[in-house]
């Protein structure tokens, strides 16, 4: 494990010519993508919240969204501190689904081989 200090700051930038904000997590380093091994610094949370709330719902609304930017920032805090870095990795997260359910039902009982087979009949194999 490294000594080096490690961050993971919430942050804010305008949006819609200001009239709402946008979350994203600032990382201090940046670390390596081991894919096309750029450097990131920034990932973007598609989280947005209103610049100036005009009415107690828009308030209540950017709360709710700011408690879950802040769990997520968590979240990552964790992962970094324990140098787990798979969340960096976009293509896991654009993998076949069946096949990896697949894979694991290779390896239960027969409740999830007919899982399997509810679910593959259900996305049309896709």
């Amino acid at each position: 494990m490294s000594n080096i200090c490690k961050t993971v700051t919430l942050r804010t930038r305008k949006i819609k010519k200001g009239t709402q904000l946008s979350f994203y997590l600032d990382y201090y380093p940046g670390y390596r993508d081991e894919s096309t091994m750029k450097v990131q610094r920034h990932e973007s949370l598609g989280i947005y919240i209103f610049a100036k709330p005009r009415n107690q719902r828009e308030k209540d609304y950017n709360e709710r969204m700011t408690e879950k930017a802040e769990a997520l920032r968590c979240r990552r805090y964790e992962s970094i501190v324990n140098e787990r870095y798979d969340f960096f990795d976009k293509e896991r997260m654009r993998g076949d689904f069946l096949a990896y359910f697949k894979q694991k039902a290779d390896k239960k009982n027969c409740k999830w081989q007919h899982v399997y087979k509810h679910f593959a009949r259900f996305c049309i194999g896709k």
